[in-house]
C-alpha cells in the first residue's frame, strides 16, 4: 500500500479549521522510517452544542476513534464542535488536510439544532446513499427510531465523509456497517479496486 499523496503546505493532518474549538489532538510530527503510521488516515468530528460547551463528555467520538484504529487507520480527534456551521468548517478543513475518511457523530436527527446533514451536503461532491441506508437498516433491526436519522455519506475530493447518529447505540450500528466496507471504499478512492474473494465488486 502506498503512502497518501503529499498535501499542500498548511493543510497537514491534525490542523483544525479557524474558530473550531473542542478536544482536538495536536498535529502529528513526520514519522521516522522505524515508526511510520498506517497508510489510512481518519478524522472524527463530534457535533454537539452541549458536549462542546462541556456540559457532558463526548461518548460517541471516542468509540469511533477506537473502532477506526482497530481497522488500521491513524486517527485524529474527536474534534468536538457545536452544531451547524462549525461542523461544515471542520469537514472542509479535514478534506483540505487530505484525510481518507471523516466520520461524524451527532446532529443527524430532527430536532431544531440537528444540522449535520445540511452541513455535510454543502461539502460533498457526490453522495453515496447506500451507506446511510445500510446504517439505518442496521439500527432498525433493534429500534424503530433509527428511521429518524438523516445522516449522509459521500465523497468530497478524495475524502469519504460519513455521518453517524449521536447516540452510542447509533454509533455502534454505524460502525458495524463501516467495519465491513470502509477499507475497501478507501482503496477505491485511491484508484485501486481489488475486491477480496467473496466480497462485492
Amino acid at each position: 500500500m502506498t503512502a497518501p499523496e503529499p498535501r499542500a503546505p498548511g493543510h497537514e493532518r491534525g490542523a483544525t479549521a479557524p474558530g473550531v474549538t473542542g478536544h482536538e489532538r495536536p498535529a502529528r510530527t513526520e514519522p521516522t522510517d522505524a515508526a511510520r503510521p498506517s497508510p489510512y488516515a481518519a478524522l472524527v468530528v463530534t457535533a454537539s452544542n452541549r458536549a462542546s460547551a462541556g456540559v457532558y463528555a463526548d461518548r460517541g467520538g471516542p468509540l469511533i476513534a477506537e473502532a477506526l484504529t482497530a481497522l488500521g487507520f491513524t486517527v485524529d480527534g474527536p474534534q468536538v464542535v457545536p452544531d451547524g456551521d462549525p461542523v461544515e468548517a471542520a469537514l472542509r478543513a479535514g478534506v483540505a488536510a487530505g484525510y481518507d475518511v471523516i466520520v461524524t457523530t451527532g446532529g443527524t436527527g430532527i430536532s431544531p439544532t440537528d444540522a449535520t446533514p445540511e452541513a455535510t451536503r454543502r461539502v460533498l461532491d457526490h453522495e453515496i446513499p447506500g451507506i446511510p441506508e445500510a446504517i439505518r437498516a442496521e439500527g432498525l433491526a433493534k429500534v424503530p427510531t433509527a428511521a429518524l436519522s438523516r445522516g449522509l455519506a459521500g465523497v468530497a475530493s478524495r475524502t469519504l465523509i460519513v455521518n453517524l447518529p449521536g447516540s452510542t447505540g447509533g454509533v455502534k450500528d454505524g460502525l458495524a456497517v463501516l467495519g465491513r466496507l470502509l477499507v475497501h471504499a478507501v482503496d477505491q478512492l485511491r484508484g485501486g479496486d481489488h475486491p477480496r474473494p467473496g466480497s462485492p465488486s
